[in-house]
């Protein structure tokens, strides 16, 4: 190792940094191709780091084989055309054999072309026997050695790229991300971000990624402020924390006889608040109106006659026109009026006439002898010149059945 270096190399554009050995003399440079000798076979990939610290992956690191010319890169070019041909017959096989969700993401042939790989993603509940498929899948590509290896929607989805969910053009994996780092909903609750499931999943469905990015500054500002819920004094009592704000390095403290108030750590530890005057600054007006020649118009809409309605005469309208409206449902429940039901609804109507008419006579009889049993009936505990009084006046219904009369 003493005579030797290590360099970083990937094999996709925004890949994993795989560490090999060459030569101390050897000039190499950022950027150059290189072939190397894999467990999956010989691959072709560009230096993207010099100078590695041996003590990451200590003794065991493969040798670069050499640096890769003009047929190397021909041979790169076929395969690769070939690999996009062979996805679109696996996922073809795939479908017609109904195997669920199981969908090929990407194949790679080796350099030489006798190894390619096949990546597949699904998921881990999802029962697949690799064996069988390999044996059914084999008869489309001969002379070629198949390997199977199942890769997780974030790494499906760094392979497909496309738009973000955040609306970015490209998804940051497909950009500049060449590990995939552990993440936890404790980093949303640090940021105080919605846990809505579209507010922090990405497209693969698991949490977004940028909730790493600013993870170690709010964890270092939370750190140095009250947690929520605790109490604590401030200038203007003892109160409650509602809410953090590690950005601004404040708090919004809840106090019972004021309301929620936004104090800083400052202020806090000292006890004294800190008034900041407000200053406005003079704004130039921008605009300079010669208000010599316009003329002020006053324009008032032109007003409409309104007309008087007696509130008893609206309330008749409505009567009569729900009155119309109840009779022009009834007769349309009953049909049109033909030669053969018109005597009978003659009758009927006739029917409902003497009947009401007969029940009209029965009830004021009926309140007329009621009337007059009341009358010669004496009445209790009142004096006897009051007894010889004058009748009342006979009821409404029966006085107009007299006038009828």
């Amino acid at each position: 190792m003493e005579d030797l270096k290590i360099i970083g190399v990937q094999f996709t554009p925004v890949g994993k940094h795989y560490h090999f050995s060459i030569p101390e003399e050897a000039q190499i440079s950022l950027g150059d191709a290189v072939i190397v000798n894999t467990s999956r076979g010989l691959q072709l990939g560009t230096v993207a780091a010099l100078n590695v610290d041996p003590k990451i992956d200590g003794p065991n690191v493969l040798k670069v084989e050499r640096l890769a010319t003009e047929e190397d890169f021909e041979s790169y070019k076929n395969y690769k055309q070939k690999a996009k041909e062979a996805i679109d017959i696996i996922n073809r096989f795939l479908r017609e054999g109904e195997f669920g969700e199981i969908k090929a993401v990407d194949a790679e042939y080796t350099l030489d072309g006798a190894k390619m790989t096949i990546y597949l993603t699904y998921e881990q509940n999802v029962e697949f026997d690799v064996r069988s498929f390999l044996r059914d899948i084999s008869y489309n590509f001969n002379d070629t050695r198949l390997e199977v290896r199942q890769v997780g929607p974030r790494d499906a989805a760094k392979m497909i790229s496309g738009l973000g969910a955040c609306g970015i053009e490209k998804r940051c994996c497909s950009r500049f991300l060449t590990e995939f780092t552990s993440i936890s909903i404790k980093m949303a609750k640090a940021q105080d971000i919605s846990l809505t499931p579209t507010e922090i999943t990405g497209i693969c469905g698991r949490l977004r990624c940028c909730l790493r990015y600013e993870n170690e500054t709010y964890e270092a500002a939370l750190q140095e402020l009250p947690k929520r819920k605790k109490k604590v004094m401030t200038p203007l009592g003892e109160g409650r924390v509602t809410q953090v704000l590690p950005l601004r390095g404040s708090v919004i403290v809840n106090i019972p006889e004021i309301g929620p108030r936004q104090f800083t750590q400052e202020e806090l530890e000292t006890g004294v608040l800190q008034v900041k005057p407000v200053v406005f600054d003079d704004i130039p007006d921008e605009y300079n109106i010669d208000h010599s020649d316009v003329e002020l118009l006053n324009i008032e809409p032109e007003r409409k006659p309104k007309g008087r309605r007696n509130s008893k005469q609206t309330k008749r309208e409505g009567a009569r026109k729900e009155r119309a409206k109840t009779i022009r449902s009834d007769s349309e429940k009953q049909g049109p009026v033909t030669t053969q039901n018109a005597p009978a609804q003659k009758k009927r109507e006739d029917g409902g006439k003497r009947n009401y008419s007969r029940n009209k006579r029965r009830n004021s009889e009926r309140t007329a002898s009621k009337n007059e049993v009341s009358k010669d009936r004496p009445v209790a505990n009142q004096p006897a010149k009051n007894r010889d009084q004058k009748p009342s006046r006979k009821p409404r219904s029966q006085r107009r059945q007299d006038n009828k009369r």
